[in-house]
């Protein structure tokens, strides 16, 4: 059976990167370059980690935000880290760095040597949909009391 060729779903991918805009927005608040805000994730069942956003760049048309996790795996799993840009102009959000690999490409011959899925730029940025969206959804940020 001949496999036919990976075709990048470029509306796909760009409707995820809109979304995660707004949603990192949404969390993001009004943070500047050098702050960052922690989320403690938690459920019905207790505490389950911490979500950290943190604004490393920031300039008039773009911002680079570093979003990790830590929690009580981190001693036997790596946690998850990506940085992030911010493209304010278009208003999209987009992976550029996860786990120590940058620069990810919008398609990839399966099989390759780092073993990419074909649309493993968009399986990324849906991730980060997901990992978000949790965060939005589960996360108690501590925020300064009022007098």
């Amino acid at each position: 059976m001949a496999r036919s060729a990976y075709v990048t779903d470029l509306k796909g991918l760009q409707s995820e990167c809109s979304a995660n805009y707004l949603r990192l927005m949404r969390l993001l608040g009004d943070l500047t370059a050098g702050e960052s805000r922690e989320l403690e994730l938690a459920g019905d069942r207790g505490r389950f980690g911490t979500l950290r956003l943190a604004v490393q760049e920031e300039a008039p048309y773009t911002t680079v935000v570093r979003v990790t996790q830590s929690g009580i795996m981190d001693a036997l799993i790596e946690p998850p880290r990506m940085r992030v840009h911010l493209y304010h102009d278009v208003r999209m959000a987009e992976v550029t760095d996860f786990q120590r690999e940058r620069h990810f490409d919008g398609r990839y011959r399966y099989p390759n040597v780092r073993m990419h899925q074909p649309d493993e730029k968009l399986q990324l940025n849906r991730f980060l949909g997901e990992w978000l969206s949790h965060g939005l959804a589960h996360g108690h940020a501590d925020l300064p009391q009022l007098p």
